[in-house]
């Protein structure tokens, strides 16, 4: 585990850390993993998909459908999540089921997760860091393998796997995401990283060497790209998606 966790720390890249990640899960049986994180959620949302961080292993065919379709916001275990930190069996489903508390649409999502062999496993829910922030990981176990044996598996190695998972979590909000659906070009980056160093439009045309009116474009089309209504919303949003002051290379 220490040599993973060094591997992790010094990991440069998003993609560096998933798969680090998931090669040490699958050792443990989870060769399926699905991490989502959110940093605009709400009281009443999780905030915009277009927003949200969404990592997997799972076959293309699945993850059309469920993470693209918009179908895993029905969980049952998704729904734990965000109510929840720490991590939990999967089978809660079996007794949600049993006591008929699951709703038609997480019905549905149960009944195609079994269709793709998704039926045993743990899901994490992480320590938020902030209000507006929450992130989870779905840990699939093998197809064959019953809910029984996973949670063998957590009797033994539990703790070793949530510490394992929370630093890869850790690591991962601290490095720029490139996968977004609202990434900022280079240009609309910098204009954003001097309104952030407190200069006006004059001082950045001046630095840029661009007239005001080609800052104030730049502004505008940055502020479309990250769906906000002003300059502050942006800097904001930006610097909360690691999208400003990113170190080239």
């Amino acid at each position: 585990m220490l040599t993973f966790l060094e591997r992790l720390v010094r990991a440069k890249t998003i993609e560096e850390v998933w798969s680090n990640l998931t090669r040490q899960m699958a050792g443990y049986g989870f060769d399926r993993l699905l991490y989502g994180c959110t940093t605009f959620k709400t009281e009443r949302s999780i905030g915009d998909p277009a927003d949200h961080m969404m990592l997997s292993n799972h076959p293309q065919e699945y993850i059309e459908r469920f993470i693209n379709g918009g179908m895993f916001i029905n969980g049952p275990m998704v729904r734990w999540a965000i109510d929840n930190e720490g991590s939990c069996s999967w089978d809660r489903i079996r007794e949600l089921e049993a006591r008929g508390a699951l709703s038609d649409a997480e019905k549905a999502v149960v009944a195609f997760n079994r269709r793709h062999g998704v039926t045993a496993g743990y899901s994490l829910s992480f320590p938020s860091l902030s209000s507006r922030t929450k992130g989870g990981l779905a840990l699939v176990a093998r197809r064959g393998m019953t809910q029984e044996e996973v949670n063998g598996i957590w009797e033994r190695h539990g703790r070793g796997i949530e510490v394992i998972c929370n630093v890869a979590h850790l690591k991962i909000m601290s490095l720029p995401f490139r996968g977004l659906h609202r990434q900022l070009t280079d240009r609309q980056r910098e204009v954003l990283e001097w309104v952030g160093e407190g200069k006006t439009i004059q001082d950045i045309a001046t630095i840029m060497g661009l007239t005001p009116a080609t800052v104030e474009k730049h502004l505008r089309l940055a502020r479309n790209t990250l769906d906000v209504e002003t300059t502050a919303q942006a800097v904001l949003k930006a610097s909360v998606q690691k999208q400003l002051f990113v170190i080239s290379g």
